[in-house]
């Protein structure tokens, strides 16, 4: 669930009449983005040079694919660049992706432009980048955001997954829940139990199925829930998990890459004992002279004997972030074997995301998803502004703002015909600045321009497009996940 882990050059613009995206790059980014985008109805090119990787992705899903290079102007004319609304370079590689949008801004200039960039060098030059160069309009840098997605899972402790809305005004987390004083209680009580009216449940995965619960359900132990809540109920939210433990201390950081050199320099400036292991000497050195206050050791973080040598088991957090997932993964194992209180693994397979909590690893990120969600939310219906995903792809919840002509609009909650499986979580309303952000209750009637949080399963999301709407905006669709838009 995912914040924004991206730089805006301009505020998203929809394009008003091209629906076609031409997507650079076929690789499990690319792959994502294009599923969801030719479900949500979008005339999606995909280019790529391995022709098994696009046969694979036309297996998928129903998408048109040119095999070639996207740094080729021949090549982008073929998969029809001149006429897209959407150009993305989504490739592993920057150099690529800004060759690319460089080719694609010379061919078709009013194309909504986006790449993948990880080095932030690149961030540092919006004037070559922006609209007085190559016209990207926006960067998505996903090292940035895992290194905020696990910035915020260790600031609550046991979490599972993050999303905040609403600038961060509201929140949303996932927890296991085992005992609570609303447990086995109806939710129509859930809010007199925890003593705060700021925090709602917005679904429940149960045995892997997904509840939007009504009134009459009850949370049971061994729930995995998802809370929504205002940023000032969050205390009120651990004080009735039972999760007020401390912040952490100490850390060790496995993977000396940009990731780990980013949350070092994070964990630094929080004043946290940080130490970093990296394989590879070189990069070591590169290390020490980056990092001032953290403990560079060479070596290998699955390798036992250095663990305990270096007391890592009596450290608050380990999070593994190689490059390498399965390293990640027994890494964070080994750590936890040792005693480790949190445990954070860097893994992008989705079998594996859904796994982690199962096999005893506390949290997982992935900058591949955080890549995805950064590109579909922007690539949204006209006025979502953020997203962010539920229970793996079950659901999605969305902040949406209400345009004039909504049929949303002067209507008391109770009254509104929204889809099946879809459930109002929050309202921000700007003009009003006492009120602020609140939990609506069915008396609740909104207007004009307020920011609606809503959660849906993806099929009734899809049908919220008619009521999210107003006459002239154009609609795109995308996804974040609990990895989280902010």
């Amino acid at each position: 669930m995912g914040t924004l882990f991206s730089r805006f050059f301009k505020e998203p613009v929809a394009p008003a009449a091209r629906v076609r995206v031409v997507l650079v790059g076929a690789g499990e980014v690319g792959f994502r983005i294009a599923k969801r985008l030719a479900q949500d109805g979008k005339e999606v090119v995909v280019v790529d040079l391995d022709p098994e990787r696009l046969s694979e992705i036309q297996d998928a899903m129903d998408v048109q694919t040119v095999t070639g290079s996207g740094s080729s102007p021949s090549v982008l004319q073929e998969a029809g660049v001149e006429g897209a609304g959407y150009f993305l370079a989504v490739t592993d590689r920057d150099e690529i992706n800004l060759v690319s949008c460089m080719f694609a801004n010379a061919l078709a200039p009013a194309a909504v432009k986006l790449a993948r960039i990880r080095n932030p060098e690149y961030a540092r030059y919006p004037g070559l980048l922006g609209s007085d160069g190559l016209n990207i309009r926006m960067m998505v840098n996903p090292d940035e955001e895992v290194v905020r997605t696990i910035d915020r899972l260790l600031s609550l402790p046991g979490a599972l997954d993050y999303a905040q809305f609403a600038d961060g005004r509201i929140r949303m987390v996932e927890y296991k829940v085992e005992q609570a004083p609303f447990v086995d209680r109806p939710l129509m009580r859930f809010r007199e139990l925890v003593g705060d009216d700021g925090i709602m449940v917005a679904c429940i995965l149960r045995k892997d199925a997904l509840i939007i619960p009504d009134g009459g359900e009850a949370i049971h132990s061994g729930d995995t829930v998802y809370f929504v809540y205002r940023a000032e109920a969050q205390r009120s939210l651990l004080r009735a998990l039972g999760r007020t433990r401390g912040f952490f201390n100490t850390a060790c950081i496995i993977g000396g890459g940009n990731i780990g050199m980013l949350l070092a320099r994070l964990f630094e400036d929080k004043g946290v004992d940080v130490k970093l292991i990296e394989r590879d000497a070189a990069r070591c050195e590169e290390l020490a002279d980056i990092l001032d206050g953290t403990l560079i050791l060479h070596g290998d973080g699955t390798d036992k004997a250095l663990l305990e040598e270096e007391n890592v088991g009596k450290m608050d957090v380990v999070a593994a972030v190689t490059g390498d997932e399965e390293t990640n993964i027994l890494s964070c194992l080994l750590a936890k074997s040792l005693g480790v209180r949190d445990t954070v693994a860097s893994v992008n397979k989705a079998a594996y995301l859904s796994l982690m909590e199962l096999i005893g690893i506390d949290h997982s990120v992935s900058a591949r998803v955080a890549a995805v969600n950064g590109f579909l939310n922007y690539i949204r219906r006209g006025r979502v502004v953020a997203s962010a995903s539920v229970g793996g792809e079950a659901a999605e919840v969305l902040e949406a703002q209400l345009p004039e002509g909504s049929p949303l609009l002067g209507k008391p909650v109770r009254a509104l015909e929204l889809p099946r499986n879809v459930l109002l979580l929050a309202v921000l309303r700007s003009s009003e600045p006492k009120t602020g952000v609140f939990i609506p209750d069915g008396g609740t009637v909104l207007a004009p321009l307020d920011h609606v949080i809503l959660l849906g399963t993806r099929p009734a999301i899809n049908k919220l497009e008619p009521l999210l709407a107003a006459v002239g905006p154009n609609l795109a669709a995308a996804d974040s996940g609990i990895s989280p838009s902010q």
